[in-house]
């Protein structure tokens, strides 16, 4: 952080994911108050996503072509009149619905290039020595996760002062920030695609397949986010449930699942120097399931925040090492389109995790869902371990080492 670009990547991370999460309350509330109907809120949601899976990987070809800093700058651009467009289409009475969800499934193309570029400009601005990259993105790590529990709070606020439409006006203020500070203050990166080295749009995905540790990796993590959707999915029914329709549990749940985020990420840019990055990552990944174990059981409802703290508190040290490893292993020229895949991949396994446990839940009961999660989780987080291990002393690719 002593590093001023640095310092400007995971201030606009965080400025940036801080408009996001707020407009992941604002923008439900925004469809219920204008429309009244869930099924259209859910529509929304689901088109924002829907994005990813159909130019997910693609997208890697335009981090390629135009360089990381290049996209990310394009991608806050191009969101701030999209998201300012929708309260300001509104308050003129011009908002029909099939142009909302246009204009929300055009602010979701741009999701999986602003992503992928910020992993991939790493290694221009701090090297390629892969302790040094998982350390930087254990900051970023720290960052969203700090601003992921501060976003929909600041939402909870702003609403009733604001109105949900004009909390969209406070988002597209968050992308301008983000804009000046990655101009200002990051500096120009080269374009990866003018190698011409490496081609074709599944590029990325061969590779991944190709490669022993990082496909293999990747397949673990797939599962283990399908079943982190599923966790999620079940919590807001738990507290409904359980604690008698209280949606205040429901919020201190996924609150105490943000603040372990954040206190695990500040201990992983520290604990992650002192030791081989695979290797923290599969005891972090074999932690983290235990506390999972507890909540089949009827806890209170501090019981379920101590064990959701206590699981996400290793997860950062988890994501921020093997980020670095699998940066530090792929090609330079393939970085792009690998990052666009795995987040493409991991992205289309949260919405069948939602979709999965929500067919679950009113047949199997709850506690058998985080029973079935925790199984799941716990088998998915031995054979990580078992892969990283496994692979701990491999040589970065031979790319890689050649441009450290």
């Amino acid at each position: 952080m002593r590093s001023r670009p640095i310092a400007a990547l995971v201030s606009a991370e965080i400025v940036s994911i801080l408009g996001s999460r707020m407009t992941y309350l604002a923008l439900p509330w925004f469809v219920l108050v204008t429309t009244g109907s869930p099924s259209k809120m859910a529509l929304v949601l689901a088109v924002e996503i829907l994005p990813m899976a159909i130019f997910g990987i693609p997208s890697g070809i335009v981090v390629e072509r135009l360089g990381a800093r290049t996209t990310m700058l394009v991608c806050d651009a191009a969101r701030i009149p999209l998201l300012a467009s929708l309260p300001l289409l509104h308050a003129g009475d011009m908002l029909s619905f099939p142009l909302l969800l246009a204009l929300v499934f055009a602010l979701g193309c741009f999701m999986a290039p602003y992503f992928a570029a910020q992993r991939v400009i790493l290694p221009e601005l701090v090297g390629e020595d892969e302790t040094t990259i998982a350390q930087a993105n254990s900051v970023i790590e720290g960052g969203t996760a700090l601003a992921a529990v501060t976003g929909p709070a600041l939402a909870g606020i702003l609403i009733p002062f604001l109105g949900a439409p004009n909390v969209l006006y406070v988002d597209a203020a968050t992308y301008a920030i983000s804009f000046i500070l990655l101009a200002v203050f990051v500096p120009k990166t080269k374009k990866l695609g003018e190698s011409g080295t490496q081609h074709g749009v599944l590029a990325g995905i061969k590779f991944l397949l190709r490669d022993k540790l990082v496909g293999r990796l990747g397949g673990t993590v797939v599962v283990l986010n399908f079943l982190g959707a599923g966790l999620a999915a079940a919590l807001p029914y738990y507290a409904y449930e359980h604690f008698s329709g209280n949606s205040k549990i429901a919020g201190l749940f996924f609150t105490a699942m943000g603040a372990g985020a954040v206190i695990g990420s500040i201990a992983a840019v520290v604990v992650v120097k002192r030791f081989p990055p695979l290797r923290l990552a599969a005891a972090g990944i074999v932690a983290l399931t235990v506390p999972l174990w507890l909540l089949p059981f009827d806890l209170p409802a501090w019981g379920v925040m101590a064990a959701l703290f206590t699981a996400t508190l290793f997860t950062p040290l988890v994501n921020g090492p093997v980020i670095g490893v699998i940066t530090a292993r792929t090609p330079i020229d393939l970085r792009p389109k690998t990052m666009t895949a795995l987040i493409s991949i991991s992205t289309l396994a949260a919405p069948l995790g939602f979709l999965v446990a929500g067919q679950l839940l009113e047949p199997w009961g709850v506690e058998r869902v985080f029973a079935a999660v925790a199984i799941g989780m716990t088998g998915a987080a031995l054979a990580f371990a078992s892969i990283a291990l496994r692979h701990r002393d491999d040589p970065v690719s031979e790319a890689s080492a050649m441009a450290a």
